[in-house]
């Protein structure tokens, strides 16, 4: 791998057109990762990284965005109890309530 020398760089953030130091040693380690140039200062990275966390549904964060989950309701083609499935029933398919379903029907 070759040396390369870093100088510090002022760069304007994309979200709040604010002048921020983008410092030779955080070139380096952005080369050394393959990342490229920051477009955000640190308070935006932040503050964007803080709303896109508070939008995301469990999961310990790893997912993308979640909706909200949809219940369907159906009635048990075992017992015949009335229920809720997370998915939208086909009429070709028999839907069980989760006793049953566990039961293996």
């Amino acid at each position: 791998m070759y040396e390369q020398n870093f100088e510090n760089q002022q760069l304007q953030c994309v979200e709040c057109g604010k002048i921020f130091e983008f410092s030779a040693e955080d070139q380096e380690f952005y080369t050394r990762k393959g990342y490229s140039a920051p477009k955000r200062c640190t308070e935006c990275r932040e503050s964007r990284k803080a709303r896109s966390n508070n939008t995301r549904g469990g999961g310990g964060g790893q997912g993308g965005f979640r909706s909200e989950r949809r219940e369907y309701p159906v009635t048990c083609a075992a017992c015949g109890c009335d229920t809720t499935v997370p998915f939208k029933p086909s009429n070709d398919r028999p839907v069980f309530c989760s006793d049953c379903y566990k039961k293996g029907q």
